[in-house]
């Protein structure tokens, strides 16, 4: 019996009319396979970086300019008018004997330990109110953001004046209470809860925006279910929103951690390092050795420590809640 016709100019299974590029047939449009396609992506490549090379310049000149420079300064005996000697590891010598860098780097550390936990648990727990808010958010977040935008001179001004022992806010309500007046800034037990917790008003907005945007983008079906199954809201934020906002979390807790080490406009505002050094960090020792000695190379290598203390405790954090799946 004859064939039809179209069965008759119909390719067999597997034939011809199946075949694409990898099988030999005609490039698809678009497609990406042999040499014109590596040469199209070469092209696409330095055309990304010629784009790229204003700013990675850029980066590269205010970024790691400054690192180098630092790191030659700190090895050497730089002067004001511009000579220097070579010393090597001379600085660092000094700080390994330094009574003063090892009360400042305590007293950087105990701030540290203070501010960081503070700060992510105020902005974990403003996000997780914010959350829940229908009604106004926007306007409610704008509220809590507004003292990030403000000048920390400005915050630090204000609180110095709450805490003041004579005619502080804070003492005149202590006294409605019958309590005696505290010295928030005199004493050396409070000063750096005191400090902590200005930053911590001043700068937890920042925070706060990034966990509100882990937390929105959490699927509502994940908590929903665990609704279904009974779970309770602690439950469900322990064993659900935790761990999906770890990557968030670990970003919050680096860039806080690195706000904490850097710590100094507070300081100087509010105690001037005072009271008995008791608030003398390590970014004012810095601020000293350069600006008020002109000990260039000393201070270089204050920072360097700094950085390495920074690293540090970011790859620690890195260990136990970066760290993927």
């Amino acid at each position: 019996m004859p064939m039809s016709s179209a069965a008759a100019v119909a390719p067999p299974p597997g034939g011809d009319a199946e075949k694409g590029p990898a099988a030999g047939g005609p490039p698809q449009p678009g497609g990406g396979g042999g040499s014109g396609g590596r040469a199209r992506r070469r092209r696409q490549a330095r055309a990304g970086l010629l784009f790229a090379a204003p700013m990675l310049l850029l980066f590269a000149v205010f970024r790691f300019g400054p690192v180098l420079g630092a790191v030659f300064l700190s090895l050497t005996d730089y002067r004001l008018n511009g000579e220097w000697t070579f010393v090597g590891a001379e600085n660092y010598t000094r700080l390994g004997g330094d009574e003063l860098f090892r009360d400042s780097l305590t007293v950087t550390l105990l701030y540290v330990v203070i501010f960081v936990p503070l700060t992510v648990l105020l902005s974990l727990a403003t996000a997780a109110m914010l959350h829940q808010v229908v009604w106004r958010r926007g306007l409610f977040r704008g509220i809590f953001f507004l003292p990030y935008v403000t000048s920390i001179v400005l915050a630090a001004v204000i609180w110095k004046w709450i805490y003041d022992a004579e005619d502080g806010l804070l003492n005149g309500l202590l006294g409605l209470a019958s309590l005696g007046p505290v010295d928030f800034l005199g004493s050396g037990g409070l000063v750096l809860p005191s400090i902590a917790l200005t930053s911590a008003w001043k700068g937890f907005g920042y925070s706060m925006l990034i966990l509100l945007a882990g937390l929105q983008a959490i699927p509502r079906s994940y908590t929903e279910a665990a609704m279904i199954d009974g779970a309770g809201p602690w439950q469900r934020f322990r064993h659900i929103t935790l761990p999906l906002l770890r990557p968030v979390l670990f970003f919050v807790l680096v860039i806080e951690t690195i706000s904490a080490f850097q710590v100094f406009d507070a300081m100087y505002v509010m105690t001037g390092g005072g009271p008995v050094r008791s608030s003398y960090s390590l970014v004012y020792m810095l601020y000293d050795s350069g600006f008020k000695f002109f000990d260039f190379g000393y201070a270089s290598a204050i920072g360097l420590v700094i950085f390495v203390f920074v690293l540090g405790v970011s790859l620690v954090q890195r260990r136990f809640l970066g760290k993927e799946d």
